[in-house]
C-alpha cells in the first residue's frame, strides 16, 4: 500500500513552496501556519514570513511585535508567540531530529513534531491530522471516535505502520496530499485514488459516513463593550485581563460578559473559534480619559492608530475602530 501511495504522490503532488527542500525550519513554519488555515490561504503568508525571517536565527532575534505583524491575517496569534519562543530555543540548541524531542518545544504537539521529524529527518513515524484521520478511517472502514485518546491510538498505530519505509517524508506528505485532493470530506473522487482496490469502506459503501463526526462544542455568546479612548491620533489599550480570546494581548478597555442569547442591539459581530462576540462600541468621555491617564502606570498604553497592527495584529481591533461612532 505504501509503495502505491508514494508513486501516486510523486506523479501528482502540487508544487507547494515548502516542498522545495527538507529544511526543518521551513517545514516547521509551514506546518504551524497550516493549522486551522487552508493551503491556498497560507502560501502568500508563508512567502512573506520567510522573506522577513529567512532563517531560524532571524526569527529568534526579531522583536515579538514584528513577528505578530508578519502573522497578521492568519489568526490564532498564540501560534505566532509559540513560534517565536521555539525559534529562540532552536537557534540556541539546534533542531532535534526526533518527534519525541520536538514535542518539548512550545507549540509543537504530536502531529507537528511528527511531521517535522519525518519530512526533514526521515524519522519513521506516521502523522495524524484531519486528512490522515479521514483516509485511515475510510481505507480500514474504522468507525472510531478519533477525538478521544483510544480512537486516536488506533489510527496512530495504522499511520506508524505505513511509515516504515525508506522515505517516510514522501509517504506522510502523500497521505496529506491524498486527503486534500482525492479523499476529501465531501464527494471524494474514489476512482482516482491509488488505494481504491483496497479501500474497505468503498467496498462496504460506508466511505461517505466516515470518519465519524465529532460532536460540536457548544458555541459561546459574549458581549464586549470596548471603550474607545482617543487622544489626538492615539488610542488607549490595556493588556487583556478578562477576555477568553486574544489572551495576553493589548486590547481596548471595556467590559466583557458571557450571555445566554444574542443581544438585541450591537454594532458588529465577530467570531473567534467557538466564541460569537457581539460588540457594543462606546466612545469614552473626557472624564473617563482622565481616569485612564491616572491608571497609565497600571498597564495602560497609548498607541498611535496607524501603529495598532504592530501592537495587536488582530482584525477585531481594526473592525472596532472602523465602526467607531462619530
Amino acid at each position: 500500500m505504501s509503495d502505491a501511495l508514494t508513486s501516486w504522490y510523486l506523479e501528482n503532488r502540487r508544487p507547494l513552496p515548502w516542498r522545495a527542500s527538507q529544511d526543518p525550519y521551513r517545514i516547521w513554519i509551514s506546518e504551524i501556519m497550516l493549522q486551522q488555515t487552508t493551503v491556498q490561504a497560507v502560501i502568500p503568508y508563508y512567502e512573506r514570513f520567510l522573506k522577513a525571517f529567512p532563517t531560524v536565527k532571524d526569527l529568534a532575534q526579531a522583536p515579538l511585535e514584528k513577528v505578530l505583524e508578519m502573522w497578521s491575517g492568519l489568526g490564532y496569534y498564540s501560534r505566532a508567540r509559540n513560534l517565536h519562543k521555539a525559534a529562540q530555543l532552536f537557534a540556541e540548541k539546534g533542531f532535534p531530529k526526533t518527534a519525541a524531542e520536538l514535542t518539548e518545544f512550545p507549540g509543537l504537539g504530536p502531529y507537528t513534531s511528527r511531521a517535522v521529524s519525518s519530512i526533514a529527518f526521515e524519522e519513521k513515524v506516521g502523522v495524524l491530522d484531519g486528512n490522515v484521520i479521514r483516509i485511515l478511517s475510510r481505507v480500514h472502514n474504522l468507525a472510531v471516535e478519533h477525538w478521544k485518546p483510544a480512537g486516536r491510538d488506533v489510527l496512530q498505530t495504522h499511520a506508524d505502520a505505513l511509515a516504515q519505509v525508506d522515505k517516510p517524508s514522501d509517504l506522510n506528505q502523500a497521505m496529506m496530499e491524498l486527503g486534500a485532493t482525492v479523499c476529501t470530506t465531501h464527494s471524494p473522487t474514489c476512482l482516482l485514488c491509488p488505494w481504491k482496490t483496497s479501500c474497505k469502506s468503498l467496498e462496504a459503501n460506508t466511505h461517505q459516513t466516515l470518519p465519524l463526526k465529532k460532536p460540536r462544542a457548544e458555541g459561546e455568546i459574549w458581549v464586549w463593550q470596548p471603550e474607545i479612548m482617543m487622544q489626538k491620533n492615539r488610542v488607549a489599550l490595556v493588556q487583556n485581563p478578562d477576555m477568553p480570546f486574544l489572551k495576553g494581548q493589548w486590547v481596548f478597555p471595556g467590559k466583557i460578559s458571557r450571555v445566554k442569547k444574542k443581544p438585541e442591539t450591537f454594532d458588529l459581530k465577530h467570531g473567534i473559534t467557538h466564541h460569537d462576540i457581539y460588540i457594543q462600541i462606546k466612545k469614552a468621555s473626557a472624564k473617563e480619559r482622565q481616569k485612564l491617564d491616572v491608571q497609565t502606570a497600571k498597564g495602560v498604553q497609548w498607541c498611535e492608530v496607524g501603529s495598532l497592527s504592530s501592537v495587536n495584529p488582530s482584525i477585531l481591533l481594526k473592525k472596532v475602530l472602523s465602526h467607531l461612532p462619530s
